[in-house]
């Protein structure tokens, strides 16, 4: 997975999982308005609750991931047009099946300088 920084959306409306990485790739670009090429991590739904797709451009090619839950489903955002950000720690609680919506970011401040 990416480093800390990066920037992760989830697509909100399901997509077509037949699609492949340039599939998703066009979708990016055309239903999101972004680039598949800058290291945001992209994260798509299924129709079915329990799959997703993470597809990000790790500077060498486009790297697809897939992950189907055994027992429940993924929390999904509502359905609507778009994406929407989540913070690293959301993004890991949804992959891990739990309730992302719970997590909240620690705020942090930059240290105060030594003297």
């Amino acid at each position: 997975m990416p480093s800390q920084g990066v920037r992760i959306l989830i697509a909100t409306r399901p997509v077509d999982f037949r699609k492949g990485h340039d599939g998703l790739a066009a979708l990016v670009q055309s239903a999101l308005a972004e680039d598949p090429f800058t290291g945001t991590v992209f994260v798509f739904r299924a129709k079915r609750a329990d799959r997703m797709k993470i597809l990000y451009w790790d500077g060498s090619g486009l790297v697809m991931a897939y992950k189907r839950l055994e027992d429940h489903g993924f929390t999904w955002p509502a359905i609507r047009d778009g994406a929407m950000t989540l913070h690293r720690a959301q993004f890991e609680a949804l992959f891990a099946g739990l309730d992302w919506r719970k997590v909240r970011a620690l705020e942090t401040r930059r240290p105060e300088r030594a003297e």
